[in-house]
């Protein structure tokens, strides 16, 4: 298993990027290659709230993947996590 921690921008289907931090790793069981994790916006939209696919990840170093939004929590009255499925070979 591949993990990757740290800063990243996802950008919505409309091109606006939103930086924050992503938790991500792969995983390969029972024969099923993916990846996903969660990512953590540094500021919130309504855009953002709802968005679910059509997206991509950007990880430093221009490495970017193709995800989806598989569900969204609220931690704080200020912030969110975003659960991610990746599709296609992990940025990482």
């Amino acid at each position: 298993m591949t993990t990757y921690s740290g800063p990243a921008r996802l950008t919505l289907s409309d091109g606006t990027r939103v930086s924050g931090m992503a938790s991500l790793s792969t995983n390969q069981r029972g024969g099923i290659d993916g990846w996903g994790g969660t990512f953590r916006p540094d500021q919130i939209s309504a855009d953002l709230k709802n968005a679910t696919d059509g997206l991509s990840l950007e990880l430093p170093y221009d490495q970017i993947g193709a995800v989806e939004v598989t569900g969204v929590r609220k931690l704080l009255a200020t912030q969110i996590l975003m659960q991610l499925a990746g599709s296609g070979p992990a940025p990482f």
